[in-house]
């Protein structure tokens, strides 16, 4: 595991939230493998082959930022649930980049993801809370946003529960659409 000095996990009642590994890629299957969990979020799903791409996606995103998408593991059986974690976006073109490469026109997205049996057990709002302060805290983030595809229906719930607001609707650089819920700080 790469290792971030200021960093090492959050917990929350029933989590622990960490760093990505590459060994995660056979326990998100579940997640990477399921068209209801990837299609919303604009990927494709995949094997262990898409797994593996993620993980290695998600560390590169910690490396460039200092921050990137977390794991859920539940504390009761170690089980891993699924990611929630920042993204960086270029509001200019709306495509995943950097906050260095984007500068001024860098937007940071709260997003997650868990596989379908987890869903409705309010790990998602669990979580996202506890990285949002986090990323408010000790990332110098003055905005945090969520893009959520206006057919997702369970993310905007998650975001309601999280007290963030629906604004504009913006078309990404992969031609979907999202509305764009900012978050309290």
């Amino acid at each position: 595991m790469r290792e971030h000095a200021d960093f090492e996990h959050i917990e929350t009642e029933r989590l622990r939230l960490r760093m990505p590994q590459l060994d995660d890629a056979e326990a998100i299957l579940d997640m990477v493998g399921d068209p209801a969990v990837m299609r919303p979020i604009g990927s494709e799903p995949g094997g262990l082959p898409v797994a593996t791409e993620h993980l290695e996606r998600w560390l590169a995103r910690w490396d460039a930022n200092g921050m990137g998408p977390f794991m859920l593991v539940r504390k009761e059986d170690g089980r891993l649930l699924g990611r929630v974690g920042p993204l960086v976006w270029n509001a200019r073109t709306w495509e995943n980049s950097s906050r260095a490469a984007a500068g001024e026109d860098a937007e940071v997205e709260l997003g997650w993801a868990l596989a379908q049996e987890h869903w409705g057990r309010g790990y998602a709002p669990e979580a996202a809370s506890a990285v949002r302060a986090w990323v408010y805290e000790s990332r110098g983030v003055e905005r945090l946003i969520s893009l959520i595809d206006p057919a997702n229906v369970p993310s905007a719930r998650v975001a309601e529960k999280l007290a963030a607001v629906p604004t504009e609707t913006v078309e990404l650089a992969s031609g979907h659409r999202a509305v764009v819920w900012v978050h309290p700080r």
